[in-house]
């Protein structure tokens, strides 16, 4: 072989070499672009129809659960048998837990056919994941192959509500073999590794308790601000049955309103208390009257978490105050607020409060020598 031969087989090479890596980048472009594309994405329905593959949420807030969304992952994820913080996990990477502004969060879809908080194909575009329209009468349910679920008992099944949506997404899971593989599962539903890990990061940061509640009544689609966890940060509580009364308090968030309900499926705001200090093996009276009656009342200056504030409320004056919280530091409560507002963490005392939050008549320290007389008087 001669030198010119030589020359140019060396250069060939160095060429193709220079090619080489210069396309590398360019492979991974492109399969970038072909995760995002709507059609990238492998993991499919039992008919054969994939999921979308999303980009993450911009700078999602990972900590903030807005209070009927953590209801609805906690209900589903016992119902399909998968860890409500998995669901959380999903409905945080997809959309922020419903707090998203993009397009399809709320309304209508992305660019890729994906609809609601969970981000799910619809009405054919690009996927039928959902299998029937965004929205429809509850009634042509048995109509529907595809996920769609009538979770909540409303009479429209619709992708944009919570409950349908997050129940859609463990049906999905599920169908997908969650139960023997619940990687191999979350991978179906967007299909890119990154996805799968941010999901199971969520998922172990809310275990630990990682996150904070926000009020279901800022939701949907809207911007929400996060009123605080009862995992207290700065803040111990006193003894072992302010912890368990705490404890029990946050277990209800997001549950419903119910004048004279004492649980275990709704409270009023008396009941909420009452029955959070007798998890503790604590009892007090069942009114909010009674227990500003009944209870050691203490200075603003010395309140501490597991004590109770108390307001005039609708039904009370501030000789016999008609609402009542319980304080977890930082200036806020947990509270069941009113008819159609579920039960959440809320300040007091502010004037950004909500209405009847704003004044203050006291505070009591419920665990000081309570007694539990029978008393005439509303609850709260």
């Amino acid at each position: 072989m001669n030198r010119r031969v030589m020359g140019l087989l060396v250069v060939g090479v160095a060429l193709m070499t220079m090619f080489g890596f210069l396309a590398i980048p360019m492979l991974i472009a492109g399969e970038t672009s072909l995760l995002f594309s709507g059609n990238g994405g492998t993991g499919c329905t039992a008919s054969g129809n994939p999921l979308p593959a999303q980009q993450p949420v911009e700078s999602p807030a990972g900590k903030c659960i807005p209070s009927n969304y953590l209801t609805w992952y906690k209900k589903v994820g016992q119902q399909y048998d998968i860890p409500w913080t998995v669901l959380a996990g999903i409905g945080t990477e997809e959309s922020d837990n419903g707090q998203s502004t993009l397009p399809g969060v709320t309304s209508g879809t992305n660019a890729f056919g994906a609809a609601g908080p969970m981000q799910i194909g619809v009405d054919g575009a690009s996927t039928d994941t959902w299998g029937a329209p965004a929205t429809f009468p509850a009634s042509e349910l048995g109509q529907v192959s595809g996920v769609a679920t009538d979770e909540d008992g409303k009479s429209t099944v619709s992708v944009y509500d919570p409950a349908d949506a997050i129940a859609a997404a463990a049906k999905y899971l599920n169908e997908h073999g969650y139960a023997t593989d619940p990687q191999g599962a979350i991978f179906a539903y967007n299909h890119a590794d990154w996805y799968v890990q941010d999901v199971l990061n969520f998922a172990s940061n809310y275990s630990s308790g990682g996150f904070t509640v926000t009020d279901a009544a800022s939701q949907p689609g809207g911007a929400s601000t996060c009123l605080g966890n009862a995992v207290l940060d700065s803040e111990t509580a006193p003894n072992s049955a302010v912890s368990t009364a705490i404890s029990y308090a946050e277990q209800q968030l997001g549950k419903p309103y119910l004048w004279g309900g004492t649980g275990p499926d709704a409270y009023d705001c008396s009941g909420l208390v009452m029955m959070s200090y007798r998890s503790a093996g604590v009892n007090i009276a069942r009114t909010s009257q009674d227990q500003w009656i009944t209870e050691k009342h203490v200075p603003a200056s010395q309140v501490q978490p597991g004590d109770l504030v108390f307001f005039a409320g609708s039904d009370g004056t501030p000789t016999a105050p008609g609402h009542v919280g319980l304080v977890i530091g930082g200036g806020k409560m947990i509270e069941a607020y009113a008819t159609g507002f579920p039960i959440r963490i809320s300040t007091y005392g502010q004037s950004s409060s909500a209405p009847g939050d704003q004044t203050v008549v006291g505070f009591t320290n419920p665990w000081a020598g309570s007694s539990t007389p029978v008393l005439n008087g509303s609850s709260g």
